[in-house]
């Protein structure tokens, strides 16, 4: 699956819409929207256009509550920041087993204190790569290793997914 297919099927999802009815507002086949998402067929720039103008208008409050629920109850290595601050708002249970600490003691704390430094070097491009002006939406970087909040080298998805409040959040996936 490509990143443009997992933040597709990810956004489509926390619309709680299913992909024939995006299908039909794109005026494409289901399983067209199905071979987008795993990653198998390439949207033409208007394509991409239009699945940005259907799945960017900004979200409900109930989308948000939708998109805890979500990585809350996720089987992956997943966890949601503030996309500005790095406040924790939602983990997986399996990331807190990695972390081996309490959701309580984390959840509305910044998570930048336990930024390995290939983390933060990847954090220091995002304003060069147009992560705030919305010409990049994902990002695949190495983690690196920290100890003080277990860390594993390895590589995470970042995706910024925007909220109800106006904000976005970054949706951290691990990879490997």
């Amino acid at each position: 699956m490509t990143a443009f297919g997992q933040t597709l099927r990810r956004l489509r999802q926390l619309r709680g819409m299913k992909q024939s009815h995006l299908a039909g507002l794109l005026g494409v086949t289901q399983s067209t929207v199905s071979r987008w998402e795993r990653g198998d067929l390439e949207l033409s720039t208007a394509q991409r256009l239009a699945v940005q103008r259907l799945l960017e208008a900004r979200p409900a409050p109930a989308q948000d509550a939708a998109l805890k629920r979500l990585v809350e109850t996720s089987m992956q290595k997943v966890h949601l920041v503030c996309d500005r601050t790095h406040r924790l708002l939602a983990v997986s249970p399996a990331r807190l087993a990695d972390w081996r600490r309490p959701a309580a003691d984390l959840l509305g704390t910044s998570m930048l204190v336990y930024a390995t430094p290939e983390i933060l070097a990847a954090e220091a491009s995002l304003q060069a790569r147009g992560w705030y002006d919305d010409r990049q939406s994902s990002l695949r970087i190495d983690t690196g290793t920290n100890t003080e909040l277990p860390i594993r080298p390895g590589t995470a998805l970042w995706e910024r997914i925007p909220l109800a409040d106006g904000s976005a959040g970054r949706l951290v996936t691990a990879l490997s």
